[in-house]
């Protein structure tokens, strides 16, 4: 997510992340297999995700009607039980009708309006897989979690974009970025209008009333970056050195600037070949990104496709950030909400490495100058941004810090050790997830040097790092 157009988080629920943990079944004795636990373990969101599954696979076929905006439709999910269960959550915000898991009818709850809980036939045994069948109906803008009410749509536009929640409100999951998996997208919406979502257009399907838009990504992808954006969009296809990409723009936005906003499209792919020159290759099939018109203050890194606001001023900096976030975010995912900077932090430090390569001014000099002219008693210096909080994982300074930690260690552990660092980082860990201690544990590897005083002072200590060489100051 790019904070140049900074927008406060809404306010969230909380508490360090653990295990998953296996709940034991209520003492109705229903079932003699434990129930799976209806968060993954989450230290800021503790319903987030469930226990005791893996998700491998969405297939997602929704019916959207702009007018109403009503939803309603079936996702099948291939998954597998990661311990005996005789009941699992899902993290889905909508009415669901009806539920089967392997073609037999599930009973299915609601223990919180965030949970589904799926009572199966028979227990599943752990290491089972399993196809899990939920069909649903509702109007997701009626919905809210964590304080959040995250549907962006009107009678003409519908956008599925938000962070660090946007699944429950269109889909059934498990819905931490811990279980990423790959997603098929189909959604019909009346005849004309159009719809994009993640990965490449696999089929168009008419009828005289609809049209059915049918996307596919094939990499495992976290599910807040899963998306589809529905009304009238200008799309424009091509080819770049090899690369696919697909741009679209809404035409709520008015000619002039949708114009704009689709020239600043055009720029995707070779900003994604720039950054191959730091970065190794680009990590998935396609690229390009999508303006709504929608009134939408930030623009999201989703899989292979971001979403953005209009852009019809500057943004070569905002395409940038968002398109480094395919490797850092989207290919290598966080573990856990905590380790946010891992994902801002690398995605502004690759703002400055664009200035940097064309010559314009050093990341060096951007961090000397923001060193410099930020006093040591502003607030921006008392954030532990190893760690910020629930509240405040789209602060400012998780951003900037974030950017100045890896600048930093670039300057106290050199050039030459810093990138392959970074390559390392991606090759290790790409199609995963990691954890700051992760980051830590492979710099000091690939330097050669203890490390620990400098991520405490950048990471973990309120205050204005000194300006020692131990901190990459000096």
């Amino acid at each position: 997510m790019n904070r140049s157009l900074r927008r406060t988080s809404a306010a969230l629920l909380a508490t360090v992340v653990v295990a998953p943990v296996l709940l034991t079944q209520a003492a109705s004795g229903e079932e003699s297999a434990p129930a799976g636990s209806p968060g993954i373990g989450d230290a800021y969101w503790p319903l987030d995700g469930n226990g005791g599954i893996d998700v491998a696979s969405y297939r997602i076929k929704n019916r959207y009607d702009l007018a109403s905006q009503r939803l309603e439709g079936r996702t099948v999910l291939e998954l597998t039980a990661t311990a005996e269960l005789g009941s699992f959550n899902l993290d889905f915000l909508l009415p669901t009708t009806k539920v089967t898991v392997d073609g037999r009818r599930a009973r299915h709850s609601r223990p919180d309006k965030h949970e589904l809980r799926i009572t199966p036939a028979s227990p599943l045994a752990a290491g089972s897989t399993h196809r899990v069948v939920v069909h649903y109906a509702g109007n997701p803008d009626d919905k809210r979690y964590a304080g959040e009410r995250n549907w962006l749509a009107n009678d003409r536009e519908v956008v599925a974009m938000n962070q660090p929640h946007m699944a429950p409100w269109w889909f059934p999951g498990n819905d931490h970025p811990s279980d990423k998996a790959t997603f098929d997208i189909s959604t019909t919406v009346d005849r004309g209008r159009e719809v994009v979502a993640n990965g490449t257009l696999v089929s168009k399907t008419r009828t005289k009333r609809t049209v059915t838009w049918r996307w596919r990504a094939e990499d495992p992808m976290a599910t807040y970056l899963a998306f589809f954006a529905a009304g009238d969009f200008e799309i424009e296809r091509g080819t770049t050195g090899g690369l696919p990409w697909v741009n679209a723009v809404s035409r709520l936005q008015d000619d002039r600037t949708r114009a704009g906003s689709m020239r600043a499209l055009r720029t995707s792919a070779s900003v994604v070949k720039g950054l191959e020159k730091d970065l190794g290759p680009y990590p998935f099939e396609v690229t390009g990104g999508i303006s709504t018109g929608l009134p939408v203050g930030f623009a999201l890194e989703n899989q292979t496709r971001p979403t953005y606001p209009t852009l019809g001023g500057p943004a070569e900096s905002l395409i940038v950030h968002e398109l480094a976030h395919q490797w850092f975010g989207d290919d290598v995912a966080i573990a856990r909400w905590s380790d946010i900077w891992l994902n801002e932090g690398a995605a502004t430090f690759m703002e400055w490495r664009w200035v940097e390569r064309k010559g314009s001014r050093s990341a060096a000099d951007i961090l000397r100058g923001s060193y410099d002219n930020i006093a040591a008693d502003d607030p921006f210096w008392d954030l532990t941004i190893g760690d910020p909080g629930k509240d405040r994982i789209f602060d400012n300074a998780v951003y900037e810090r974030g950017a100045m930690t890896l600048q930093a260690l670039r300057q106290r552990i050199g050039e030459d050790a810093f990138w392959l660092l970074l390559r390392t980082w991606l090759q290790q860990k790409a199609g995963g997830n990691a954890t700051t201690q992760d980051f830590e544990a492979l710099a000091a590897s690939v330097s050669g040097q203890d490390l620990t005083s400098f991520f405490t002072a950048w990471l973990r200590t309120p205050g204005k790092p000194a300006r020692t060489a131990d901190n990459g100051l000096s």
